[in-house]
């Protein structure tokens, strides 16, 4: 089984991205677990870039998601929304499939439980494009209790990926 983690946050150090390299520790040991960090270097979507050579960032990410059997995203809140930048790349599949009915477990690093909520919701909202199939969807709040929620989520995600 082949999951790709993918963080919404371009920030080098991210909580984001330390709750993902976490889950990377958590997986079953037959599980292949990568975190894809190209998504800062996809050109922004424009379907007349479609018909033409595609970029190779997108040829890239495409491939990455193909190549995966489910994802664990992770994603900050911007502006009571998603971060651009994984809008835009979640953009650069509705077309192609990639992303068509995979499974995806969805959740936020926080500071607070109450925090990270419109962010996912509108996440969410987004792979409803492409009809994927969630799981999770709430925020980890950082603190005592993270470790067992994101251990929570990836059991959920491999058992469910497994009953596929």
């Amino acid at each position: 089984m082949r999951i790709l983690g993918i963080c919404g946050s371009l920030q080098a150090e991210s909580s984001n991205l330390t709750l993902l390299r976490r889950a990377g520790e958590l997986m079953p040991a037959d599980v292949v677990y990568s975190i894809f960090d190209g998504i800062r270097d996809l050109p922004p979507f424009n379907p007349d870039l479609e018909g033409g050579p595609i970029p190779a960032p997108v040829a890239v990410w495409r491939s990455a998601l193909a190549s995966s059997d489910a994802l664990l995203i992770a994603s900050p809140e911007y502006g009571h929304s998603l971060p651009g930048s994984l809008k835009n790349a979640i953009d650069w599949v509705i077309g192609s499939g990639e992303l068509e009915r995979k499974l995806v477990a969805v959740t936020a690093s926080t500071p607070a439980a109450d925090r990270g909520l419109r962010g996912l919701s509108a996440l969410l909202q987004t792979l409803g494009a492409v009809s994927a199939r969630i799981v999770g969807g709430e925020p980890i709040v950082r603190g005592p209790d993270a470790e067992e929620m994101l251990g929570v989520l990836v059991e959920a995600l491999v058992e469910t990926q497994r009953g596929s």
